[in-house]
């Protein structure tokens, strides 16, 4: 499983550098995310740029993600799916659920209005 994790501020971005998200791999791919979520962090985008197919069981790996998150009072949102991916998101009616932006610069400009919404009030 190749990914790289990049810290911006208090964002983990998890950018996952495999052409197919898919069951034999997913194992991998949700520990280290696990693994960050346990360490403490709230705000994660899951970058899917290099991403050109998933299948059912990495929606489901997304879905137990966000749950991951939502248990600790954080968010997740994926970013840069290509058109094929896109449409499995869309399928599946999991973009109702998890925001879903083009470009990660858009979801992370979210998080950090969302977190300055929770500071303000």
């Amino acid at each position: 499983m190749q990914l790289k994790i990049d810290e911006l501020g208090d964002v983990s971005v998890v950018r996952v550098l495999e052409a197919k998200l898919t069951y034999p791999i997913l194992a991998g791919f949700f520990a280290e995310v696990q693994k960050r979520v346990e360490a403490g962090a709230r705000k994660v985008v899951i970058d899917l740029q290099a991403v050109s197919y998933i299948d059912s069981a990495s929606i489901g790996c997304l879905m137990d993600i966000h749950r991951l998150l939502q248990e600790k009072s954080g968010a997740l949102m994926l970013a840069g799916l290509q058109p094929r991916v896109e449409t499995m998101i869309s399928m599946t009616g999991v973009h109702k659920i998890i925001a879903i932006h083009r470009e990660e610069q858009d979801a992370l400009a979210e998080l950090g209005r969302r977190g300055k919404a929770k500071t303000d009030a």
